[in-house]
């Protein structure tokens, strides 16, 4: 239950708004009182409220007056009535105009704190999914982290994404590759056109031949009609190849004659198409070293290998993972509403920092969900983490311990103790900074030197 939220109480009778205004305030909310509609809508018009609690019945202006104003200001502000004149036609018409629940009186305390806590939840869930439909909607605003590292792959993006050549992205499995290229595609000239995505070890040559460029009716066995083909699909746009790298050789030379060409030739037809399609090909495998055993075409690879962007791994930016965590939260609530999870303790947090993390942001965003799931209490401790990863001890994550399996220098142990105890401290610099006894202006300056 959100308890940081601010609630306007109207009712025009002083001692029944200070009645509910002292119980709602000892329940942690911030409560305005207004001891009249007119006062009323002065305060929506001039603040922002999370919930109004209103009288139906008040002189010059009453309830539903407010309820109107409220939703003008807010359509989302949830408004719950309460009235000494219970009827249904009045209930039904405050429910019509958008009100969010109707109290007869006399009512139990317990009964509108209960209410007001659900209209409060639903307000912030409403809130969190409109944030992250923004952000899966914006490109580089999809990628999560301040890192140096990301920082710097997103200037890479803004250059990259104008330009028309094909892509090649490198980085291990589950670090982000398929966010990178929607970004690619959504902060280029593209961002118009459509962008479609294809995992080449998903699908047998066969069948990723007639994905890729389609086929006619009858090309082959259960060709029962015509399928134009993700190439066709993606004109005016991009098409991501994920794992380019397990793409069976005899389908590498039609690829690359359509990069060449700009043409291509659906499965069992003589007739030529062409097709405007930007390429970003994905791997996580090492591409010189097949096309050194002849299992990747090198003329392929050189077409492809044009741009080529490097997408960090989770080891490589821990410093993110606190807000990556504050992000992954936010988004695995908004799939599982009954969820009571709203947070992860600081030492939860600090414990993620030092997990090796072979599976990356993907395993780590599938840890977050498995935590918000079945945590049955609001922040996730140590205790709740262990069942489900190996919590490192502090011995086992200070680069004490990591320094004896070989020789560092003394800036190089420095640097890392500086890293591991704002990783301690759940992200938090200035507490970190605090506790080592700098100024938080080294923290950033070693960081940087990283």
């Amino acid at each position: 239950m959100p308890s940081d939220a601010r609630i306007l109480v109207v009712d025009d009778h002083v001692e029944m708004g200070r009645m509910l205004q002292e119980p709602l305030a000892d329940a942690g909310w911030t409560v305005d009182l207004a001891t009249g509609g007119q006062e009323a809508l002065t305060l929506i018009r001039s603040r922002v409220y999370d919930a109004v609690l209103t009288d139906l019945r008040m002189e010059k202006v009453d309830g539903l007056d407010v309820l109107d104003a409220a939703r003008q200001v807010d359509p989302e502000l949830p408004v719950l009535l309460m009235t000494a004149f219970g009827g249904v036609e009045s209930a039904v018409e405050a429910m019509r105009r958008g009100a969010y629940h109707y109290f007869t009186k006399p009512f139990r305390l317990d009964e509108v704190r209960l209410y007001l806590g659900r209209a409060l939840e639903d307000r912030r869930l409403r809130a969190e999914h409109r944030a992250l439909k923004s952000q899966e909607r914006s490109g580089l605003g999809a990628l999560v982290g301040r890192s140096g590292t990301m920082r710097g792959l997103y200037e890479l993006i803004d250059r990259v994404a104008h330009a028309a050549a094909p892509v090649l992205l490198r980085g291990e499995s589950g670090s982000g590759k398929e966010l990178v290229a929607r970004a690619l595609h959504l902060e280029g000239p593209r961002a118009p056109g459509p962008f479609v995505a294809v995992n080449c070890t998903a699908l047998p040559g066969p069948l990723l031949e007639s994905e890729l460029f389609g086929h006619v009716k009858g090309a082959f066995t259960g060709a029962t009609s015509v399928r134009r083909g993700l190439f066709v699909e993606a004109h005016g746009g991009t098409l991501f190849l994920d794992e380019i790298g397990d793409m069976p050789t005899e389908l590498q030379a039609r690829l690359l004659r359509i990069l060449e060409d700009g043409e291509v030739r659906a499965v069992g037809s003589d007739a030529s198409r062409t097709v405007d399609v930007r390429v970003v090909a994905a791997t996580h495998q090492d591409l010189e070293a097949r096309v050194k055993e002849g299992r990747f075409r090198a003329d392929l690879f050189y077409r492809l290998n044009v741009v080529s962007l490097r997408v960090p791994s989770l080891k490589e930016r821990r410093e993110d993972i606190p807000q990556l965590v504050e992000h992954f939260t936010a988004r695995s609530r908004a799939r599982n509403p009954r969820s009571r999870v709203t947070s992860l303790s600081p030492e939860v947090v600090a414990a993620l920092g030092a997990m090796p993390w072979p599976g990356n942001v993907r395993e780590l965003e599938n840890l977050v969900e498995r935590l918000v799931v079945l945590v049955p209490r609001e922040t996730v401790t140590l205790e709740d983490l262990r069942p489900h990863a190996p919590v490192p001890s502090a011995e086992e994550a200070s680069p004490l311990t990591q320094a004896q399996e070989g020789v560092w220098t003394l800036r190089k142990l420095e640097g890392e103790y500086i890293h591991w105890m704002v990783q301690h401290c759940g992200g938090n610099k200035t507490r970190a900074a605090e506790l080592l006894g700098i100024d938080v202006s080294t923290i950033h300056r070693r960081e940087r030197e990283r």
